[in-house]
């Protein structure tokens, strides 16, 4: 079961908001949101946390990632008690901010492998999954945070290997494989159509009462000095699979199967069909998150609440 309401403070300030910045391979996991007897990424995180806190904690993510996405600067957060927050330490001479670091790692790479140790998993195994994730930072929060909805934006990149010489074996698990060449031109002048603040219904897995309204501010391709494709996508939010379908629509125009003109075409025209392509997920890595000043935490989130039309 998935657990998508973010966490709130208590109204008279009794709680202690907790932002974690944390990386994670994403192959080993079914993607971020909490399944039954399934390995997701907040699964995982809560889990370590609640051996850590002694009762279960709930986070709120920046950006939930699907099964095989990985993320190089996913945001979360949490809210603590007092008692919480500053028995981190527990007796020894750290901050509870050096304290709740160390600890998370320590509990993720033991009980990441636990099971498979258990289970006599092959070495190689195991290996997929001791530091598949990674917590980089924790701090108190400013006032008014909100790891989803303060965000301003969130930046992915896609890599694409359209030329037998740029087929690296070891980084395979981050790159997608073309079968032939891409134009990069065709596929940067389909890709200029759909910037801006649009509804994208027809690149998105619409969820019951939300909106499809984004504001795409980047979208490119470039074509590195090691002949490797990489796609750089920019957004206010993203909706459910509009990254992969934005990048496979490319795609196919790179190949020359569709126009230029056709990723604006299916944009206007607001339909879910076949005519799609969903691109592999694991090329793609969230990379970044970025918030306002801290005063302004609270604004942004009150605003990214409100639900958006097409202006």
């Amino acid at each position: 079961m998935s657990n998508e309401r973010p966490a709130v403070p208590s109204p008279d300030g009794g709680l202690f908001r907790v932002r974690m910045d944390l990386s994670y391979d994403g192959a080993p996991f079914y993607g971020w949101a909490c399944q039954d007897d399934l390995p997701t990424i907040q699964g995982s995180l809560e889990a370590a946390l609640e051996v850590l806190i002694r009762r279960p904690v709930r986070l709120t993510v920046a950006g939930r990632t699907d099964s095989g996405v990985h993320a190089r600067g996913q945001v979360v957060h949490f809210d603590l008690t007092g008692p919480e927050w500053n028995g981190l330490s527990r007796g020894a001479s750290l901050t509870p901010e050096e304290a709740l670091i160390r600890r998370m790692r320590g509990i993720l790479n033991k009980d990441l492998t636990m099971p498979l140790r258990k289970a006599k998993a092959p070495k190689r195994v195991i290996h997929a999954m001791e530091g598949a994730i990674t917590v980089h930072s924790a701090s108190l929060a400013p006032a008014g945070f909100d790891a989803r909805f303060s965000a301003l934006w969130r930046r992915y990149s896609y890599r694409i290997a359209d030329r037998e010489a740029s087929r690296d074996p070891l980084t395979r698990g981050v790159t997608l494989w073309h079968d032939f060449a891409l134009d990069v031109h065709r596929m940067n002048s389909a890709a200029d159509a759909v910037l801006g603040v649009k509804d994208f219904l027809s690149f998105c897995k619409p969820r019951t009462g939300a909106t499809t309204v984004r504001e795409l501010q980047e979208f490119s391709f470039l074509r590195r000095p090691d002949g490797v494709i990489e796609a750089h996508l920019r957004a206010d939010a993203f909706c459910h699979n509009m990254v992969r379908s934005l990048v496979g629509g490319a795609i196919l125009v790179g190949a020359g199967e569709r126009t230029p003109e056709w990723l604006g075409t299916r944009l206007q025209a607001r339909i879910r069909d076949s005519d799609s392509l969903l691109a592999s997920p694991h090329p793609l890595i969230l990379e970044e998150v970025r918030y306002p000043p801290d005063g302004e935490m609270e604004r942004r989130a009150v605003n990214t609440r409100a639900k958006r039309t097409v202006p």
